[in-house]
Parts: C-alpha cells; structure tokens; sequence
C-alpha cells in the first residue's frame, strides 16, 4: 500500500483536493478534521493545563485558545507537543485500518506535513500551491482571517518555494478547480505504478 501524503499552504486549496481524491475512492485521513475531534476528547485535559481556561463544557475551545496564541506566539510549541502526536496515534490507526481493508493508496492529508518531518515517512508526497497574492487574497475572503492572524499562520509554515522544492508532484492551483483536478488525475495514475515501501518500514510496527 502506498501511504502519500497531501500537503499546501493556508488557502492553497488542499481540501478540494481531498474531497476529489475521496470522489475517486482514495482514502484520506483529515489532520485538521482530527484535531476537531481531539479537542473534544484526549486533548482537552492537558490544553486546559497548558493553557488555563481555553476549555468548557464542549472541550477547546477555538476561539479562546486563538486569542491565547496571538497573546503568546511561544504557546504554539506547547501546543504542537500535546496535539501531534495524538494526531500521529490517529494516523497509524488509519493507515493499519487501509492496509487491512486492502487498499492500494491511503493519504494523509496534513498542513504541517513538512515541518512536523511526516515526509519521511511517506512514499510520496503531493503539493498543492498557488502564488502568494493568490493565497493571501483567498485566505482573508474567510470569516474571521485578519491579516495580523494569517501572519502568524505564514510564520508557522514552511516557505511554498521550499514545499515546491522537496515534493514529488505539485498541483497549481492558481486558476479554476477543473484543471487542478485534471492534474491530480494524472498523478494519481502515476502513482500505481510507484513502487510502495514506507507502511513496512514506517506504520506498520507502529
């Protein structure tokens, strides 16, 4: 089984990527769709111990702990060493389950592919990317985005050109979805035939 992962920027359009790899029958495991359903359950203890009051009766509270990082940008690497590897637990279960259900390719769907080292283990990885004035005007169109908030998210992530540099395959996804998808397509048949090794090395004694 092939693991891939599937990376890009804030606004770079990742998720329609995924949702066109789940309408090819592809599995995907959704980072940030985890992290929704961390902050509800195993994480919720040792954020509100980090992060004193960030958390009520629904578990993290977003919106709080938010406002806590733009008061203390240090937090986030006190936050990253509670979430990834609840994140990392949940990704073995759902590569372990592909490989059982016999699935030739399973995705990881992670934003902080790179910077979390996640590449090495992977078979390939694939880029979606488009220009910075593209990705900043995108990203502030969203409710909430300010451009002080996307700052700090931009800090955070590797620099595009570098992600462009390191991955297998890059989609540009600076016009319409329609040949973004058509890309994605032909790495997809690219990939059947790209020779798998990272479950065993990697996940499978995990």
């Amino acid at each position: 089984m092939l693991v891939v992962g599937l990376t890009g920027g804030i606004a770079m359009g990742k998720s329609t990527a995924a949702a066109h790899l789940r309408s090819r029958g592809v599995l995907v495991f959704d980072a940030d769709s985890a992290v929704h359903e961390i902050y509800r359950a195993e994480a919720v203890a040792p954020v509100e111990s980090a992060f004193p009051g960030t958390t009520d009766q629904n578990g993290v509270n977003r919106t709080t702990l938010s406002q806590a990082l733009q008061r203390d940008p240090g937090g986030f690497e006190r936050l990253e060493a509670i979430v990834h590897p609840l994140v990392r637990a949940r990704e073995v279960r759902f590569l372990h389950d592909a490989r059982s259900a016999g699935s030739l390719i399973a995705v990881l769907d992670v934003p902080l592919l790179y910077e979390t080292g996640l590449d090495a283990a992977l078979d390939a990885v694939i880029l979606v990317s488009a220009s910075a004035s593209a990705q900043r005007e995108r990203a502030l169109a969203r409710p909430g985005m300010t451009s002080e908030k996307l700052d700090q998210i931009l800090k955070r992530q590797m620099p595009d050109e570098e992600k462009r540099r390191r991955a297998h395959f890059v989609v540009d996804t600076n016009g319409p979805p329609g040949p973004s998808l058509d890309q994605l397509d032909a790495i997809l048949d690219l990939l059947s035939g790209r020779r798998a090794s990272a479950y065993d090395q990697y996940w499978s004694k995990k």
